[in-house]
């Protein structure tokens, strides 16, 4: 990223003597819609915060567009923000609501009624301006603290978990619609989630938080095909993490040497331990010739049922004590007539597997 919109530079949080954030750099260019993700209590949310300017950092320094604003009050740093509350004033109406901004900068009524008039009618709720908070659903008053944090034309749009006191239907419809209004108006944005599906939908880029620091940043297929950490390898997604060690340039497990082609391998001396993670899709359950070493047969010990696919837990003698899961499709499993009890024939792709000391 040659020349970064904003520019986070060693920013650091003390809460007396606990420390929130550990001297967090990131850059994130114009336009960008970057997700802060990760459990809570990471910092995720006080790192956003401090960008508004709503905390005070105990060191670093933070740049938008060239310009310092490590040391600007809340209403000098030019920015939207968007809480999961909605925070909308119920005795004002939705006109008033999302003119609220434009009024404190003066801009005269006739200009804020037609920037009213059009953020309505961009965010889907054209015609609601006589209204009230309290006649509006969550969603819709979701996408009026939306409107209201796009009145000004902010340089920066921040969204604190915004969708997370919704139903999950209105949920998934809205964080699209977020990301189509994104794109459509260029706004650089940043959005606190702990949600990983709903980072990996909107996302250009998603910073994993752990403890106050960031673990990885990438995009969703990086950090959910690459995980950069074991902490990202537990955290994003459902994973199998299996007990190794290196042998004859693979990785043994149980009785099994499996063909591993992850670079990490490399340097791991004989008889050290290891963990290799890999995704319940990179699990094959198919005949595939024999020879390969990668190529094992399970027993099925447990069938959970999602919808279009099930969670197929499997073991095997040769890999001693080990559970692995495995997506299975309905359709597969009635074909083959599988059943709690039956056996498959496995494979553990090589190149998806993930080795950490």
């Amino acid at each position: 990223m040659s020349d970064p919109y904003l520019r986070l530079t060693g920013i650091r949080k003390d809460f007396g003597a606990f420390t929130a954030l550990k001297g967090i750099d990131l850059d994130i260019a114009r336009g960008e819609f970057v997700c802060f993700l990760g459990p809570s209590g990471c910092g995720k949310t006080t790192l956003l915060r401090i960008v508004a300017g709503l905390e005070v950092q105990t060191a670093g320094r933070i740049e938008l567009a060239g310009r310092d604003i490590s040391t600007l009050p809340p209403a000098e740093r030019d920015y939207g923000i968007v809480f999961q509350s909605y925070a909308l004033f119920p005795n004002l109406s939705i006109a008033d609501n999302v003119a609220y901004g434009l009024v404190n900068r003066k801009v005269p009524k006739a200009q804020a009624r037609a920037r009213v008039t059009e953020l309505l009618a961009l965010v889907g709720l054209p015609g609601s301006e006589g209204k009230y908070p309290a006649q509006l659903s969550g969603g819709q008053q979701q996408r009026i603290a939306l409107a209201r944090a796009l009145a000004t034309s902010p340089s920066l749009l921040l969204l604190d978990e915004p969708l997370s006191a919704l139903d999950a239907i209105v949920r998934v419809k809205l964080r699209q619609e977020i990301r189509s209004l994104q794109r459509t108006l260029g706004v650089t944005t940043i959005m606190v989630t702990h949600d990983q599906e709903e980072a990996f939908a909107v996302a250009d880029r998603i910073v994993v938080m752990n403890h106050g620091a960031i673990e990885q940043v990438g995009t969703a297929m990086d950090v959910y095909r690459d995980p950069a950490t074991l902490f990202v390898a537990d955290f994003v997604g459902r994973i199998n993490a299996l007990p190794a060690t290196p042998q004859d340039g693979g990785v043994r497990v149980g009785e099994q040497v499996f063909r591993c082609e992850h670079a990490s391998l490399d340097g791991h001396a004989a008889g050290r331990e290891l963990r290799v993670y890999l995704r319940p899709e990179d699990v094959l359950a198919r005949p595939i010739p024999e020879g390969d070493p990668n190529v094992f047969e399970a027993r099925i010990d447990k069938i959970e049922f999602m919808g279009p696919y099930c969670l197929v837990r499997v073991s095997a003698d040769r890999l001693g004590a080990h559970q692995l899961t495995v997506y299975l499709s309905l359709n597969y499993l009635a074909e083959a007539q599988l059943e709690v009890g039956s056996r498959l024939p496995l494979r553990l792709l090589p190149d998806r597997m993930r080795v950490f000391a």
